[in-house]
């Protein structure tokens, strides 16, 4: 049974390094969560790192840059690893083709530019469905939209042999009080269909041992009993964490708010319901980072 805490510092100091999941536990898709920016920051005061490992379909240099627009100091993380940078090494190694059908809101276009760590990337060719190699999921083109409206295309897709790259694995994700669809939700419905995609997010190990990369790139030699995974989602961050063996502490107060009847704390009762349904085991579970 998880053990229900009061506050990060309770249990921070036996862990070294922390992996912390973004939209739901440091901001949540409009503005920085203060109690949750003060934690991580009273963390980092003791020596501890924070990896921020998020699936957004972002670049690196391109989450920086929107945790500034959310309010996010730059004291309260060391370093980030994205599923869009897991992603898109893969992709420019080749894993869905040199030509590919594209689907994501405009901007996210992106997701395409060449990446440094590569040696050799393939040529990459944004093409019709008809013409394509293989395809890349970035999001929705209407997040608020029924993932079913993709039904044809992956239809076509899947008669094609196509496989999809999912470049973040999430479902659903809350903007402030708006809950969206996200690329995960597409490729889904993709392998539900038939098709096969290929996940680099959270749960999945790819963007763990990026995260491990980027934690190296400090100089922390941190053993993965020293690491201690932080996120909303039971589906991402907690089955990740336990895939890679690592201890967990599930943010109640997010996209599970609801289930868990979670204001300030959960109900018990609830929350245990709630995690014996999705077969998930937390170390630890908090309302709200803080």
């Amino acid at each position: 049974m998880t053990t229900i805490i009061q506050s990060l510092s309770e249990i921070s100091s036996r862990y070294d390094a922390l992996f912390v999941d973004l939209w739901g536990c440091v901001h949540n898709g409009v503005h920085a969560l203060p109690e949750a920016v003060a934690a991580l920051q009273a963390y980092r005061a003791t020596g501890g790192k924070v990896v921020l490992v998020t699936n957004s379909p972002r670049p690196r240099a391109g989450v920086t840059k929107q945790l500034v627009t959310f309010g996010v100091p730059d004291d309260a993380w060391d370093t980030i690893a994205t599923s869009g940078d897991s992603a898109r090494s893969a992709m420019f190694r080749g894993v869905v083709g040199k030509k590919v059908y594209f689907i994501g809101q405009p901007g996210e276009e992106k997701f395409f530019e060449p990446i440094g760590v590569i040696k050799d990337p393939i040529k990459l060719e944004m093409v019709a469905l008809k013409d394509a190699e293989g395809m890349v999921c970035t999001g929705p083109r209407d997040p608020s939209a029924d993932p079913d409206v993709m039904r044809p295309e992956f239809l076509m897709a899947k008669q094609l042999g196509l496989k999809l790259l999912c470049a973040n694995p999430d479902i659903i994700v809350d903007r402030g009080e708006v809950r969206e669809w996200c690329a995960g939700a597409l490729a889904k419905l993709y392998t539900e269909m038939g098709g096969e995609s290929l996940y680099f997010g959270k749960p999945h190990p790819p963007i763990y041992d990026l995260a491990r990369r980027r934690l190296a790139e400090l100089g922390a030699d941190v053993p993965d009993q020293g690491i201690l995974a932080i996120g909303d989602g039971v589906l991402t961050d907690i089955a990740g964490a336990m895939g890679e063996d690592i201890d967990s502490l599930f943010i109640s107060g997010g996209l599970a708010a609801a289930e868990t009847k979670t204001t300030v704390n959960p109900d018990k009762i609830a929350l245990s319901t709630y995690l014996e349904k999705e077969m998930s085991a937390p170390t630890y579970t908090i309302g709200q980072l803080r």
